[in-house]
């Protein structure tokens, strides 16, 4: 799987996301990603308990512990590579994450417009 290029949102390199825990498509603390990345795991967001409840209700559980995939649950405060598509979901239902720009690929710009990002920027 060729990566793309690791570039931020803003155009600068990508900074990390969160190594504890470890996230992203590739599960190398950042936010990169590549064509077999159907989900687009390229928004760096900060976890709350507002998105952590509304992410629980539309399906996608990131709270509840999973030992079998050796994942202790997310809390609010941790960071983690959020699919873009999923944010907007949130963002549109009121409820999206803070953001890190500076960790938030260049790629989620094909799903969320940059004005979207900046305004829930951390």
């Amino acid at each position: 799987m060729d990566r793309d290029e690791s570039v931020n949102v803003l155009g600068g390199a990508l900074a990390p996301c969160s190594m504890d825990p470890v996230t992203g498509f590739f599960r190398d603390g950042h936010c990169n990603t590549c064509a077999a990345d159907q989900g687009s795991h390229t928004v760096c967001a900060v976890m709350t308990a507002e998105f952590l409840a509304y992410s629980k209700y539309v399906g996608n559980d990131l709270s509840t512990p999973r030992p079998e995939f050796n994942f202790a649950g997310l809390k609010p405060g941790d960071r983690w590579c959020l699919c873009a598509a999923r944010f907007m979901q949130a963002h549109d239902e009121g409820c999206a994450p803070k953001v890190s720009l500076e960790a938030t690929h260049q790629r989620a710009l094909e799903i969320v417009r940059l004005e979207v990002l900046q305004d829930c920027a951390e």
